[in-house]
């Protein structure tokens, strides 16, 4: 078995007030996307990967398009860990969409990845 990477990314948002003293109003992860190789995604996930954006993939080959069919961060990183991965880095990036016609609330959207490892 050689060294092997997988990286997990999702798209959140939340907002935060003026004043940035009060707690932020996080929404939930809409969507967990994986990256890497496709017989390797398949044995970490099982069934609970969805293909349908990369349906005919064949399994050495590599796909940024799949993703999970649960919205939990902590449940993926269950599955990497019980099939022997360990997180090696993360990423992520913020940025906030402000209008002249907005309220004193800010929506910031952000991408995090994380990047898993196998020996």
């Amino acid at each position: 078995r050689r060294a092997v990477f997988i990286t997990i990314g999702y798209r959140g948002s939340y907002t935060l007030g003026r004043d940035s003293q009060t707690d932020a109003k996080f929404r939930r992860v809409a969507r967990i996307m994986v990256c890497g190789k496709t017989s390797l995604a398949k044995e970490v996930f099982g069934d609970t990967l969805n293909e349908s954006r990369d349906p005919d993939r064949p399994p050495e080959r590599y796909t940024s398009r799949y993703y999970l069919k649960f919205t939990f961060l902590e449940q993926a990183f269950d599955k990497l860990a019980d099939a022997g991965f360990h997180m090696v880095a993360c990423n992520s990036t913020g940025t906030c969409a402000f209008a002249h016609d907005q309220t004193d609330d800010r929506i910031w959207t952000s991408y995090t990845e994380y990047v898993f490892y196998r020996e």
